[in-house]
């Protein structure tokens, strides 16, 4: 019996490599900080988590990396790009932000912008179709306890933040979920103890204001059967 012709094998190998490919899994990676990371809520039920599993309800074998770590600023968060990419995602998550404004007594709004439209550029011309969403930040924390001096500060800040977060997400195409403001943001219960990270609570009602913005663009993609 004669052995297999070695260039059909090959041909072979590259027809199932090519439907790989049409049926590629889709894919979600979470950038940012510590809301993202989850901090302040059970393992596995960040508002990325929780997402996730909406999408995953749809797409099985969704592929979903986290790679959000607390305390993370905007720099931070544009070194997440690099390793976000190598996995071609489908949608990615970008919030950041709130830390170049805890972690700075004079915040470079400018330089934080800067940053972000560079994260969106990056994103973009690695995976033209990708999906992105960002949101803006709490201008205030009243369960933080901070002081009225510090208040100002940090509330203008974040304010300026925001803004340019509003701008450049505009700018490219960017969905943008409004956080600041929010009425929730007056719940207790929305937050965990130290007054700062949003609680188990706080995070599945994100998952669900995630899951509004996107459902325009992603439609029955979501999910909707998972129950948070």
């Amino acid at each position: 019996m004669s052995e297999r012709d070695p260039l059909a094998i090959i041909a072979d190998a590259l027809a199932r490599e090519q439907q790989d490919q049409v049926k590629r899994d889709s894919c979600y990676t979470a950038l940012g900080d510590s809301f993202t990371a989850g901090t302040g809520c059970e393992p596995g039920k960040s508002w990325a988590d929780l997402l996730a599993a909406r999408l995953r309800a749809r797409s099985p074998r969704l592929t979903y990396r986290n790679f959000a770590i607390d305390g993370a600023t905007s720099t931070a968060v544009l070194d997440q790009v690099g390793p976000a990419l190598q996995l071609e995602p489908d949608l990615v998550s970008v919030i950041c932000g709130a830390n170049d404004v805890l972690r700075s007594r004079r915040p470079d709004v400018e330089g934080y912008g800067d940053r972000l439209r560079s994260i969106f550029a990056r994103l973009r011309d690695a995976v033209p179709k990708v999906t992105v969403m960002t949101a803006t930040s709490p201008t205030q924390w009243s369960f933080l306890g901070l002081g009225p001096r510090t208040s100002r500060r940090v509330e203008g800040a974040i304010r300026e933040i925001n803004e340019a977060t509003r701008t450049i997400a505009a700018e490219n195409g960017v969905l943008c979920l409004e956080v600041a403001g929010h009425p929730g943001l007056e719940n207790p219960e929305n937050f965990s103890s130290d007054g700062l990270h949003p609680s188990t609570v706080g995070h599945a009602r994100a998952a669900h204001a995630f899951a509004e913005l996107l459902e325009p663009r992603l439609g029955d993609a979501l999910g909707r059967e998972v129950e948070l």
